[in-house]
């Protein structure tokens, strides 16, 4: 099994910028390909991004492509979201979540262990 924990959330204005982490134990993480979600109260989680086991693809949600980039560094065990020019619709919970396989999956269902979240409050 493989626990993950964020950290990295806060308050901030639009048009800021937060670095998400999330730092994962308990299993081989480089086997891993990583994913960040949203959620915020009364909506499905979303997806985010996604990053395969050695960084090489990545995918990104259509409302975050050219704000955010998700990265991971192997030797940390720890996986990034670099989220700038926030927008107050950016405010949520922001977890991390991990599977087995190569595919960069954007649905929850795909993925079998999550954070605890983060929170980000982006104020206009």
């Amino acid at each position: 099994q493989v626990q993950l924990v964020e950290s990295g959330g806060g308050l901030v204005q639009a048009g800021d910028s937060l670095r998400l982490s999330c730092a994962a134990s308990g299993r081989a993480f480089s086997t891993l390909t990583m994913g960040w979600f949203r959620q915020v109260p009364g909506k499905e989680r979303e997806f985010v991004a996604a990053i395969t086991w050695i960084g090489s693809s990545t995918n990104y949600a259509d409302f975050v492509k050219g704000r955010f980039t998700i990265s991971r560094d192997n030797a940390k065990n720890t996986v990034y979201l670099q989220m700038n020019s926030l927008k107050p619709g950016d405010t949520a919970v922001y977890y991390c979540a991990a599977r087995s396989g190569l595919a960069l999956r954007e649905s929850k269902g795909e993925y079998g262990a999550w954070g605890q979240g983060t929170q980000v409050t982006v104020s206009s």
